[in-house]
Formats: structure tokens, sequence, C-alpha cells
């Protein structure tokens, strides 16, 4: 097994969906094969045109998975689908460059200059230890926030005059437990939507300075929905609550529909008064389709 850099876009030109899937040619397959049974990280390259151009490109390493299977594509020869569990969206996206500090060595000439050649393959092998600084990176804030609260209740446990062990586990180990995830993928959420209600408009902040909205998604963790900011939405607990039960879902143009029958007049008035969802900033935040429609297939009443 070894890890690995897979590059995607937002609009790719390929059949990939990050959080599930990635299409590539045979070109890649050795690479990919390679990263079978363990984690690989997704870096954007520049955008180029379309909506979507409108930050750029961010040149970004900005989620990790762990590839799971690899299969043929049926319809297309010498194309295969490398199919991911466990992906996670990183807090802060990672420039593949930062000051003189390249994240992948590959990608550094001698002269200190980025490679294009390097850069131009799409699937890459990445070493055990620029996977963890990646990781490190994208997770950091968390990271320091978890470590705290861990040394926190181990001094509590041990006594204030013992010293704290040095063990500390894999930081892979740690990103994928459950409470780290459910940090890292609510303050990705509620970030996009500025702390705001995408059903409600409201934004309402607690005396400790802290947002009061949820991160809620849209196809839930027990139905193998994925961490994603496309697969979810900030909202308030009432309507959290509401949407979970399939008493609200979501068209694909963002109108907001409810179960004929099951919602109170109180509660819909509560709604944004156009019956549209508050989207974030950049289209492609928003959530994604395949995801709206599996809530609206499998969730909601109406």
């Amino acid at each position: 097994m070894a890890k690995a850099v897979l590059t995607t876009k937002v609009d790719p030109a390929y059949d990939d969906l990050p959080e599930t899937h990635y299409h590539f040619p045979r070109t890649y397959l050795r690479q990919v094969e390679a990263a079978l049974n363990d984690w690989i990280i997704y870096y954007e390259p520049r955008r180029s045109s379309g909506d979507l151009s409108s930050r750029g490109g961010r040149q970004c390493y900005f989620a990790t998975a762990r590839v799971i299977r690899i299969v043929p594509d049926p319809t297309r020869s010498d194309y295969f689908y490398a199919y991911v569990d466990s992906y996670l969206e990183f807090v802060r996206p990672v420039p593949f460059r930062e000051g003189g500090n390249y994240y992948e060595a590959v990608l550094r000439r001698e002269d200190g200059e980025t490679s294009k050649g390097a850069f131009g393959r799409s699937a890459r092998y990445l070493p055990e230890s620029e996977y963890e600084a990646i990781l490190r990176a994208g997770f950091v804030r968390i990271l320091e926030e978890s470590r705290s609260k861990e040394l926190k209740i181990e001094s509590h446990s041990r006594g204030f005059s013992e010293s704290p062990a040095e063990f500390e586990r894999p930081i892979v180990e740690r990103v994928i437990s459950r409470p780290f995830r459910d940090a890292a993928f609510s303050g990705t959420v509620k970030r996009a939507y500025a702390d705001r209600c995408a059903f409600t408009g409201l934004k309402i902040i607690n005396g400790g300075g802290r947002s009061e909205v949820q991160a809620a998604h849209v196809r839930p963790v027990a139905s193998n929905g994925p961490d994603s900011l496309r697969n979810g939405l900030a909202l308030c607990s009432t309507v959290h609550w509401m949407f979970d039960r399939g008493l609200i879902s979501i068209s694909d143009d963002h109108t907001l529909l409810l179960a004929k029958g099951h919602v109170p007049e109180q509660a819909a008035r509560l709604l944004n008064p156009d019956r549209v969802m508050l989207a974030p900033p950049h289209a492609d935040q928003a959530p994604h389709p395949l995801f709206l429609r599996w809530h609206r297939e499998n969730v909601f009443k109406g």
C-alpha cells in the first residue's frame, strides 16, 4: 500500500464525485492501485472557465479519503473508477506551496521553482511524512483544540503532579474518529453559511460568542453520507429536526419543499418568505443534486 495525491476539479472532465469515486485513465492505474486500502489526498488545480472560476482555482489540497476498491469503467475502454470511503474535507484548504515549502518534494525543482512535469501527473505517489504534513496543515486548528482537550482530561485523570504521557495517536487515527470528523464537518459547514440558517435566515450567537446554528447532513452518516460540505446544510435546531424527519426537503433549484399536512403553520412561518434556501456564496459549496435527490427519495414525506 502507498498513499497518493489525486487531482480532481469541482467541474471535472471525468466522471468524478470526490466524495464517492474518482474516474481516471489507465495511465494512472499503477499509482491508484498502490493506494488501494490506503489514504489519498485530493488536489484541486487552477480553474479556467465557467462560474466556478470565480475563485480562480484554489490550487490546494482540499480533502482526504480512503480507496476501498477499483473497477473498470463499463462504458469507456481503458478507464477505471476508484471508490472511496471516509471522505473528509480539510478545514483549511492547503496550498501546494507555502513560502518556500513544497508539501510534495517532487514538485520542487533543484532551482527552487515548480516542476511543471511533475505537476502534470494527475495521480502521484505521496510519502507518509508528506501525507501527515498536509493533514496537519489542513486540520491544524481542530488538531490543536482536540489535543488541548486530551491533555486536560489526561492531567485530571493522572493528577497534576504527574507529567502527561508522551504518546500521541497517529494523526490518521485521530482524523477518522467520529468526534474529530463531526468537529471538522461542523466548522466547514458553519463557515460556508456564515453561521446563518439556510431555511430561516436566522443567525443566533450565544452569550459565549458561539453560533447556535447546527451542521446537518443531507444524506446521514448512518446511510453512508459523506462528511462533505456538499452534503451539508447549516440549520437551526427546529428545522434541522424537521429536515431529518422528512417534513422539509429541497428541490434541485433550492426551493424548499414542505410535506403536505405535516408542517404546522407556526413552523412554516419561520421559513424564508420566498421558500428558497439561502445558499453559500460559491456554487460549488451548495448541496450536490445527488445528495438532495437521495433525501427527497428516502426521507421526505411529500
